[in-house]
């Protein structure tokens, strides 16, 4: 299978099983379309046609182009088989009963009150709660002893606001530290916060021992303080903003990204990304909404079509800001055409539910963040492991080939089938498809795609 686009002054054609793309001319292009449909003699003749009026292509160039397609296709970059489905469950088996992640929820509260939040304002549908430092501490022993001959462990502290229960958290990264050396594992901890908590201590505390930090910002002031208010009603735009500005400087280069939200009342959410530029962010990221359809945040048809453009333009100013010497990262643009992720993860996807968990303030296991509060998706707890293992059998499934939706899309070894959760909560199953999320992620990658062309071009 292969994909055609135009974009950025560039004719792309993605080889979707290889992996291979190639920034072609016109001609090639327009050969590539009818390769497989059509006899040489019936596209030789065809291209003549087209370009007959056209001086600098002759009959000769086109038999030349029309070769090195055959070349590209005998070398297996141009409409190379599918050889991945049958290791789809395989793959995934070899890795069955290892945690390589957990998302531990250290607070069920939040000291803001943002109307679009997914977790009902740091709840989840339940009681307000924070996790206790023997709770943490159990949960960090069940990764350890549930992590196999894996190294590398990675725990996120979330919430609802986890600075709501610094203490813990700063007691749990110093356990996990005391235990790293004896048990051969190396702890990789991220924060996500809201800001209104930061400090110099938290900011000196978490640029020690946090690899990577996740900052919650909407972009223009208007547009933050819409939704991320405190319960008087108060805009936190003029409270955080300063606190992060600190934060990202004394990172020092270490890894952050700001992460915000558009919805029906930004989906020109360019603009968002422009400020948070003017603020001297560079790590960004924003995401769509993830509410119910009914929901007054959630994006419509009209807002689709406005956030295509922008994902346009948002690559557009990639590439000048490269130009100038001021790159900056947006986080779902970030693609390795030459080295990406293995085939493994190409099919898999996540984890979600096997090699990554989320931890309930109680000690409850769950799939993902997404999932908690959804009683049928509980995998059981930190003290008994995975007891629900006809759940986790249901997620153990899921790959790209268990969506009959994706056997025709060209993205489908970029997503790896998409989001559990979003699929869940849009079609009721995790193996359904989140429509509206495909048509954004497929444009995000075409455009993702045609920064990584110009990038490697030079251009």
């Amino acid at each position: 299978m292969i994909h055609q686009y135009q974009l950025g002054g560039y004719h792309i054609v993605l080889d979707v099983c290889s992996g291979s793309v190639h920034a072609v001319d016109e001609v090639a292009y327009d050969i590539i379309a009818l390769f497989e449909e059509k006899s040489r003699d019936d596209i030789l003749s065809a291209m003549e046609a087209k370009y007959a009026a056209r001086n600098d292509i002759s009959r000769e160039d086109i038999a030349e182009c029309y070769a090195q397609v055959q070349s590209l296709k005998d070398a297996g970059k141009l409409f190379a088989p599918d050889t991945f489905e049958s290791m789809a469950g395989t793959l995934k088996q070899k890795t069955a009963g290892v945690v390589k992640a957990l998302c531990l929820h250290v607070a069920h509260t939040c000291n803001l009150n943002c109307s679009y939040c997914f977790a009902s304002q740091g709840k989840y549908h339940g009681d307000r709660a924070v996790m206790s430092y023997e709770v943490g501490k159990q949960a960090l022993d069940f990764l350890v002893e549930n992590s196999g001959n894996r190294r590398n462990l990675e725990v996120d502290f979330f919430g609802g606001e986890p600075l709501m229960n610094f203490r813990v958290v700063k007691d749990l990264v110093a356990y996990a530290r005391s235990i790293e050396k004896e048990k051969g594992k190396n702890f990789r901890f991220t924060l996500t916060t809201n800001g209104v908590l930061v400090d110099d201590d938290v900011i000196e505390w978490a640029n020690r021992e946090c690899s990577n930090v996740v900052l919650s910002l909407d972009g223009r002031k208007e547009v933050h303080d819409r939704f991320r208010v405190d319960y008087a009603g108060n805009g936190s735009w003029e409270n955080i903003v300063p606190k992060f500005q600190k934060f990202v400087e004394a990172r020092g280069g270490k890894e952050y990204y700001m992460r915000g939200t558009f919805t029906h009342a930004n989906p020109d959410f360019l603009q968002d990304i422009q400020t948070m530029l003017d603020l001297g962010f560079n790590e960004l990221s924003m995401e769509p909404v993830v509410c119910a359809p009914d929901d007054p945040s959630a994006l419509t048809e009209d807002d689709l079509i406005v956030v295509m453009d922008q994902y346009e333009k948002l690559a557009k100013l990639m590439l000048k800001r490269d130009k100038a010497g001021k790159p900056f990262t947006f986080y779902h643009y970030m693609i390795d055409l030459s080295g990406g992720p293995c085939i493994y993860k190409r099919i898999s996807g996540c984890g979600s539910g096997t090699e990554y968990m989320a931890v309930t303030p109680w000690g409850d296991l769950y799939p993902c963040h997404q999932f908690v509060g959804e009683e049928r998706f509980k995998l059981g707890n930190i003290w008994d492991g995975v007891t629900n293992t006809e759940i986790q059998n249901e997620f153990a499934a899921c790959n790209v080939y268990a969506h009959p939706e994706c056997r025709d899309c060209w993205a489908r070894l970029y997503c790896s089938g998409g989001c559990a959760a979003n699929a869940y909560h849009a079609t009721g199953s995790v193996t359904g498809v989140y429509e509206d999320g495909c048509k954004l992620f497929r444009k995000r990658m075409e455009c993702a795609i045609m920064v990584a062309v110009a990038r490697a071009l030079g251009e």
